[in-house]
């Protein structure tokens, strides 16, 4: 089979949904078809995906990268811009100078106490997550998708 994308059952997305909640305090209803590749990352996309014929495609992305199921749930930029306005825990508000370390891969020391995934936000900007270790959050911002230079 050439398929690389599997469109999500409703167990499956109360699965996700759930470790949402558990992670962030937040309850979604998206309208929105859950597809998951065999790395473990999840695309949200219009519902309308069902009636494509995948069977001549090749495909190991579509619609919009959400998150990743590896340990937990860490979330892309794009889900951390979705889901952190609505998030009650979890969340670590950062500095503009920080923000910018962020954005160039380093991560951030913190005394805050967390427990897994962790939204950075900075102003009203959500940078994506990082995992909280020992004082600090693990940077994952990916490497195409930092800046070089200090903004």
């Amino acid at each position: 089979m050439m398929l690389n994308l599997k469109v999500l059952n409703k167990k499956e997305v109360k699965e996700i949904l759930s470790l949402i909640e558990k992670q962030w305090n937040v309850k979604l209803d998206l309208e929105l078809a859950f597809l998951k590749n065999n790395k473990g990352k999840v695309f949200l996309m219009n519902g309308d995906v069902s009636k494509i014929d995948f069977s001549k495609l090749r495909i190991n992305g579509m619609g919009m990268y959400f998150c990743e199921l590896d340990y937990g749930i860490r979330l892309s930029i794009e889900g951390s811009q979705l889901i952190g306005p609505k998030a009650t825990k979890n969340i670590l508000e950062i500095s503009k100078e920080e923000a910018s370390k962020w954005l160039m891969g380093e991560d951030i020391e913190t005394t805050e106490e967390f427990s897994g995934f962790v939204i950075i936000k900075s102003g009203n900007d959500f940078l994506g997550t990082g995992k909280s270790t020992k004082g600090k959050i693990l940077n994952y911002v990916s490497k195409d998708r930092r800046v070089s230079a200090k903004i």
